[in-house]
């Protein structure tokens, strides 16, 4: 936009393409009528038929009232001229009047140019359709005017314009047009007051100068300390960024369906290590006999596997070891590895079930590979069911088989899988997909049971040896009261012993510390801090003594280990049996007894306090002889009523047979009361004497029961 001012008329602001036609208009209209004998007609400019541009009269404008010699020199102001003298000067010499017009051409040989294709000749440095400030220009014929038509400059142009001559000025490089230096300083503030002046401004004390100056210095260094570690804290937090960001690419490239995870798989890309265990050998091993004569042949084929393949046999492929928790299957593999001194290569079921997809497949890949660059070795999966348990057809998990189908190619598929002998554990064979215990994969299983009472003895003997025991500790006596325990709890068992004597400030671990902790095993920690009156105390004893009593004066009876009236657990007092052997089977005389031991307590009770003072002790005991009675009419066919038949489902029989089966059951209990009565009436003076010592002593061993019931005097403890 434009803007003109004059003492005649009210500011006016219109375009300045509009202005100069308007003056352009005025001047060939001045220049008709005074010097119409010196020019032709068609010298005088004709608007342009071609352009878009409105013709603006001075009446348009509003400045009619402007006289001629005003008219004159407003137009020598507007548009300036150059003398005649100046235009006889070098091109490169002229001054630069007219600033560098950056304009967009109609066509880019034009914009490139500056001069059109068409018509040929002398280049004309203008549009097709000239705009009036060229034609203007035109007409002033000794003014050297180029109006260049480029749309950009460039360090080629340039250099080819000097080249040509035309070395007019132009703009430097970092020119910044008038309008932007307006909008970048439109914010500048004032000049920031030097410290002398501030001061001088301030009316501050002469003497108050020096601290004012270092206060002014501390602050300006905190500023810039503060400033260097806001500075120094961006630069890390964008350091930590871009390795998250890098990262988070990693994860996105190596993740299927683009999840981003922000960590790495190491069982994926690095190498499995194998595992030497040369220390552990099949002399470590107790218990577990026959498991260990089954493996004893992979043993023999890792050290000499020509002997086998000599004669065309193949050793099996896979070995399962299936038994209860704690029974040694996992040390049974890592003495087989450290018999033949090989490899031996660890894995968890486990570690290859993961969130993501294809990576527990991708796990097994890599194990098996490392594997058979070093074979012979053994692979060792603990808790096989996790990884190669039934396959399902679920829609929720559509990916789910990949790994056991990984496995299962591993172990037998299309390529050989020679000198790697796979050894798998696990406690629930019955959940393990079939085609991964066919023969070819899992073809060998070998049962690693709880151990007997001699494999008891041997795991006993092999733990005692670690710590210090004194010679009187009978490891025989431990393993008969341990039926059922496993290698795991027989080693616990020891190792609670030698914490219970190292409590008691003892030297040594002694047969009652290993009591203790059996105890603790079977029926939880003692009670001691429980309160229990005397009347109570006095009933548990004889209930306790019942027991014993039963135990001991019955011929099938398990001998008896201890009795004690020591709250332990739900218990107020107990009665351990301490069998001879471990029995694979019993006798009807047998089972009988064991129920005529249970009915001992409330028989005992009933006795010695009335019918109206029994107890609700004798619960748990009454639930072990009826479990008895109703094995021996339903499964055991020891009735002579209902024959040697089983009754497995008791809901699918007749009422009559229903009915008949708990007849049989009551009278089985009831005679077991009944003879269980009459053996306490009739050593009704034993009875008395050990109850007496129980409520004396709390706890009576095998040999202190038999001193009492035989009459004799206990040594004072």
């Amino acid at each position: 936009m434009f803007s003109l001012s004059t003492s005649l008329q009210p500011q006016v602001t219109v375009q300045l393409s509009h202005l100069i036609n308007a003056l352009h208009f005025l001047k060939g209209s001045v220049s008709s009528n005074t010097s119409a004998s010196h020019k032709h007609r068609e010298n005088t400019p004709e608007p342009d038929q071609n352009s878009t541009e409105p013709s603006w009269s001075l009446r348009d404008l509003g400045i009619t009232d402007i006289g001629i010699g005003q008219l004159n020199d407003l137009v020598e102001r507007l548009l300036p001229c150059v003398t005649p003298s100046e235009s006889s000067s070098p091109l490169g010499t002229a001054p630069n009047i007219w600033r560098t017009s950056h304009l967009s051409s109609d066509s880019f040989f034009l914009n490139k140019h500056g001069f059109s294709r068409m018509g040929g000749g002398t280049p004309v440095f203008s549009r097709q359709n000239k705009s009036p400030l060229q034609t203007l220009c035109t007409d002033l014929k000794y003014l050297p005017l180029f109006v260049p038509n480029r749309g950009f400059k460039t360090l080629k142009s340039r250099t080819r314009r000097l080249q040509g001559g035309f070395d007019s000025p132009v703009e430097p490089e970092g020119f910044t047009p008038s309008f932007m230096k307006g909008f970048l300083t439109r914010d500048k503030g004032s000049d920031v007051e030097t410290l002398d002046k501030l001061l001088k401004n301030k009316n501050i004390p002469d003497g108050q100068h020096d601290a004012f100056k270092t206060g002014f210095a501390e602050g300006f260094l905190k500023a810039q300390a503060l400033t260097q570690r806001t500075q120094e804290s961006l630069r890390r937090t964008r350091l930590i960024l871009l390795v998250l960001l890098v990262v988070g690419l990693y994860g996105l490239s190596k993740t299927p369906f683009l999840s981003v995870r922000f960590r790495t798989t190491s069982g994926l890309d690095s190498a499995v290590d194998p595992v030497q265990m040369k220390n552990v050998t099949f002399e470590h091993v107790k218990g577990v006999e026959e498991a260990k004569n089954e493996l004893q042949e992979v043993v023999e084929f890792l050290r000499n596997p020509q002997k086998f393949t000599v004669l065309g046999g193949k050793l099996p492929k896979g070995i399962l070891l299936v038994g209860p928790p704690g029974t040694g299957k996992t040390l049974l593999a890592r003495a087989v590895a450290g018999e033949a001194d090989v490899p031996f290569y660890y894995a968890s079921g486990s570690e290859f079930d993961e969130m993501f997809v294809g990576v527990g497949a991708s796990r097994i890949r890599n194990l098996f590979r490392e594997a058979k660059s070093n074979a012979p070795c053994v692979i060792f999966i603990d808790e096989l069911d996790s990884v190669g348990g039934k396959r399902i057809e679920s829609p929720m998990h559509p990916y789910s088989r990949q790994t056991i189908n990984q496995l299962l190619a591993e172990m037998d598929g299309f390529k050989p899988n020679e000198g790697v002998i796979i050894i798998g554990a696990t406690n629930f064979p019955e959940a393990l997909d079939n085609a991964l215990i066919r023969p070819g994969r899992f073809d060998m299983q070998v049962t690693v049971p709880r151990p007997d009472v001699k494999g008891r003895t041997e795991i006993l003997k092999w733990y005692l040896k670690k710590i210090k025991v004194d010679s009187a500790v009978e490891a025989e006596v431990i393993a008969r009261g341990t039926v059922g325990f496993s290698g795991a709890e027989l080693e616990n068992l020891v190792n609670q012993g030698a914490l219970k004597a190292a409590v008691d400030g003892k030297d040594m671990v002694t047969m009652k510390e290993l009591e203790f902790a059996k105890d603790k095993i079977l029926m939880g920690p003692e009670r001691r801090s429980a309160v229990i009156d005397k009347r109570n105390k006095e009933i548990t004893a004889y209930h306790e003594s019942g027991h014993a009593i039963i135990a001991y004066y019955t011929k099938d009876a398990m001998p008896i280990n201890k009795a004690t009236i020591m709250p332990r657990g739900p218990t107020l007092g107990h009665v351990s049996m301490l069998p001879e052997n471990d029995r694979w089977s019993e006798t009807r005389a047998q089972l009988l007894a064991q129920m005529d031991v249970s009915m001992g307590g409330r028989v005992a009770e009933e006795l010695i306090f009335g019918n109206e003072n029994i107890t609700t002790g004798a619960s748990s005991d009454f639930d072990s002889a009826t479990k008895i009675a109703k094995m021996m009419v339903t499964r055991f066919g020891m009735s002579e009523k209902l024959g040697v038949m089983t009754y497995v489902d008791l809901t699918k029989q007749s009422p009559e047979t229903q009915a008949a089966i708990e007849h049989e059951v009551r009278t089985l209990l009831k005679d077991s009361y009944e003879r269980a009565k009459g053996l306490l009436k009739s050593h009704a003076k034993e009875h008395k004497n050990l109850a007496e010592a129980l409520l004396q002593y709390e706890t009576l061993d095998a040999k202190e029961i038999q001193l009492v019931l035989e009459g004799k005097t206990l040594e004072i403890r």
